[in-house]
């Protein structure tokens, strides 16, 4: 058992939420504080950093990455859906978080907008197969008769975890830099998959 098994019951401190729950909720949590440092000031890292790139080629990497993300999530969800069990939810889930992990890694060296547009893509890419996943395990395993309290305790700790991190990503690119912030959140991301790893065996191969 590892010392995150150990941090955190069957029933999460007196919220009486399940293991499941309790570790894909922490798992987004730090992913979306990672990404919440950055997006607040995306436009000014790319207008500031990247060469040739103007507003509108922030407006153009954002299309990127939600034409992607949306158009490649529904077929990737239907073949998922189709597969009997949860362990390919799983995995989709961890791969998909690994390719978002990558990058921030790879805006670091980014140097033009073609580059840039490459990056969103494959973000777009990652989100795709990572949040249906997360989303069709959420599903499975909220408690019976508790959906609406687990999934607006789920909204509230995301919320608060993207007020907190608008609050200080700016703070830490303007003291630390762009290139560190995103070493930062790449860290951030990889965590929240360690939180993952801790349900691997919580899935059934095959459904019943």
């Amino acid at each position: 058992m590892s010392l995150i098994d150990k941090d955190i019951p069957r029933k999460s401190l007196a919220l009486g939420v399940n293991r499941v729950i309790t570790y894909l909720a922490l798992s987004d949590f730090f992913i979306i504080f990672g990404w919440g440092l950055v997006n607040p000031i995306f436009a000014v890292f790319v207008t500031q950093q990247v060469k040739g790139a103007g507003v509108e080629a922030v407006g153009l990497a954002s299309t990127i990455y939600f034409l992607l993300k949306s158009g490649l999530q529904v077929p990737l969800a239907n073949i998922i859906d189709r597969i009997r069990g949860e362990r390919d939810d799983f995995l989709a889930m961890v791969v998909g978080s690994l390719i978002m992990a990558t990058v921030p890694i790879f805006y670091i060296f980014v140097k033009n907008v073609p580059q840039l547009f490459l990056v969103q893509a494959i973000y777009g890419i990652g989100s795709a197969i990572s949040y249906p996943s997360w989303l069709a395990l959420f599903t499975r395993h909220i408690d019976k008769n508790k959906e609406g309290w687990e999934w607006s305790l789920y909204y509230t700790t995301i919320d608060l975890s993207g007020a907190g991190a608008a609050a200080i990503g700016g703070y830490l690119a303007k003291y630390l830099g762009f290139h560190y912030l995103f070493i930062l959140i790449s860290l951030l991301i990889l965590l929240g998959i360690i939180f993952l790893y801790q349900i691997r065996n919580e899935f059934k191969s095959s459904s019943k």
